[in-house]
């Protein structure tokens, strides 16, 4: 397939062995043809220039440049061209003034060195860095600006409205001097004409401020579409096959697509479009290859017959939690008091609409009387753990205890550091039971758990063992439940019985998702990314200890971190 970025639709290259048969234009979200093309021309994405060209070489003549700090500009330049180990192609810091001075520029200087060009000084100040704590900061902001107004830039209407409940109790706004316009203010200042305060939002809270991409509204894909010729794919009716491509058929005078499927001794399958729903991709839970179904054969009809009966199994067993927990009364949790609401409204970020709907759902359940049991299911970065933090607050923010059950130690930790941070202007106790604390440490931990002087306790499977006690568990917060044995999840499953459970996963497993299809667990899915959310880079490449010297190097020269994760402990010191 070829989808050249000056084209509207992408083109599918049949080939005879090494001839060109067809060429077809197709629909990316249907694979339907739309039609053949005789030839097509394919645009390179950037057209290198020989010469050496810089980007003032494009500018129009008359261009404005604006150059902020010059001197800054300079050392910057001559360290990034000490620090590159390729500097060949680069232009010398001599030769950027050179170009500079071809264009019409101003230069924005904090302390301007004399000069005869003309200057101006503007009447600003910088204003004192906030120490990202919603209790001082209201405080900060009072003395910010004693007889002035203070105007705090937000980005979305939704961030004005959050922070004007979040400060709505200060002095400034109870005397009408706090505005919260909308706009993009990257650092504050003061005005000192009209004694004006302005803030950036991000500023308040520590928070970093990206340049927002150009959006496009994308059609999703359907996940069939991503299958590729040799992907491992289950026919309905006959078991798993291979899946070789698209075919163009000729059947009762029309043509039409079908998917080639091949199964044992090479016998192949032609299915239609029209009824694509009998072919699924196969998802296995082992990384071994499956083994391809015979068509006519017993195999797959003994296969659907044991997995109905271990369905049949499971059925009961749910049924049994479910009756359990339908004749217990669960924990009605108290909702929206004015710690509840103040601790949402710090959250710096904005929700995405996934996250306001889970949420709602999740403390919904959680002031009902039958015990919740409901499963997040979102991608890394998506928000799961926000919704965790809620949902624990509302919990402690009404008398009971909270259990965080984690795989690693090292999540253990992450979510001890996390949940402290956004925590620390309340009066929550957090800690950690793991392998990473002493026996004594661990000792210490479970008596004030059962003391009740530990309010939210993150732990690893260290916190479903027997000797584990609780004063007064109310809910029980699980992230990635697959990652966890059978033992641990027999004791969660009595648990489930008495309290209120949040599951946290990327992957669910078919059993969990399951549960969650059939209403036999509450779902809430993220599918919404967070603004402004940067992809991650992956490359994969042949092994070159050249490369690798290359890319470690262009990280630390940018001030980043890089990781080297090798496969053999024998020789990784090697």
């Amino acid at each position: 397939d070829l989808f050249a970025a000056d084209w509207e639709e992408p083109v599918r290259v049949e080939l005879f062995g090494d001839e060109i048969e067809s060429l077809r234009v197709f629909d990316v979200a249907t694979q339907r043809s739309m039609g053949t093309v005789d030839g097509v021309e394919l645009s390179a994405l950037r057209v290198a220039d020989r010469g050496g060209a810089s980007l003032a070489d494009h500018l129009p003549a008359g261009t404005w440049l604006v150059l902020v700090e010059p001197a800054e500009i300079d050392a910057e330049a001559r360290r990034y061209l000490e620090r590159n180990d390729r500097p060949e192609g680069l232009f010398a810091a001599e030769s950027l003034w050179q170009t500079v001075d071809r264009f019409p520029h101003v230069a924005l200087e904090a302390l301007a060195e004399a000069a005869t060009a003309t200057s101006y000084r503007l009447p600003v100040e910088s204003v004192t860095r906030f120490s990202g704590e919603i209790g001082r900061v209201r405080d900060e902001l009072d003395g910010v600006a004693a007889d002035g107004n203070v105007s705090i830039v937000c980005q979305t209407k939704a961030e004005a409205e959050r922070l004007g409940e979040l400060l709505g109790e200060t002095k400034l706004a109870r005397a009408g001097r706090l505005h919260f316009p909308l706009g993009r203010l990257h650092e504050g200042f003061r005005w000192l004409p009209d004694r004006t305060v302005l803030i950036g939002a991000n500023e308040l809270f520590h928070r970093s401020q990206r340049p927002q991409p150009r959006r496009h509204q994308g059609q999703v894909i359907d996940s069939f579409l991503d299958l590729r010729a040799g992907d491992y794919v289950v026919h309905v009716g006959h078991g798993v096959g291979r899946y070789r491509g698209m075919k163009l058929l000729e059947k009762q005078n029309h043509a039409e697509e079908h998917l080639e499927l091949e199964f044992r001794d090479h016998t192949k399958l032609f299915v239609p479009v029209s009824k694509i729903a009998l072919v699924q991709k196969y998802v296995g839970g082992t990384k071994t290859r499956p083994t391809l179904a015979k068509i006519g054969g017993r195999t797959w009809e003994r296969k659907k017959a044991a997995v109905a009966e271990c369905v049949n199994d499971m059925a009961v067993e749910l049924l049994e939690v479910q009756a359990a927990r339908s004749v217990r009364p669960g924990i009605s949790f108290s909702h929206n008091s004015a710690w509840q609401r103040e601790f949402e409204a710090s959250f710096p970020y904005e929700e995405t609409a996934d996250q306001l709907t889970a949420i709602g759902d999740i403390h919904n359940d959680m002031s009902a009387a039958r015990p919740m049991d409901r499963l997040i299911c979102g991608d890394v970065g998506y928000g799961k753990t926000e919704l965790a933090m809620r949902s624990a607050f509302q919990a402690v923010d009404s008398g009971y205890q909270v259990g965080v059950l984690v795989p690693t130690t090292v999540l253990a930790e992450q979510h001890l550091r996390t949940f402290s941070e956004r925590m620390s202007e309340f009066p929550v106790t957090i800690d950690v039971l793991s392998r990473f604390r002493s026996r004594k440490q661990q000792t210490e931990v479970l008596k004030r758990l059962s003391d009740g002087k530990i309010d939210i306790v993150v732990g690893t499977h260290r916190l479903a063992q027997r000797d584990v006690r609780f004063q007064n568990l109310g809910l029980l917060i699980i992230d990635e439940e697959q990652r966890f044995g059978v033992e641990i999840k027999e004791r969660l499953k009595a648990l489930r019985k008495t309290v209120d459970v949040l599951t946290l996963t990327a992957t669910p497993i078919p059993r969990t998702l399951h549960m969650s299809l059939v209403g036999l667990r509450d779902i809430s899915n993220l599918e919404t990314p967070p603004e402004d959310r940067l992809a991650v880079e992956t490359r994969v490449t042949r092994f070159s200890p050249e490369l690798v010297r290359h890319a470690i190097l262009r990280e630390l020269n940018r001030g980043g971190q890089a990781f080297f994760v090798h496969n053999r402990v024998q020789d990784i010191e090697a």
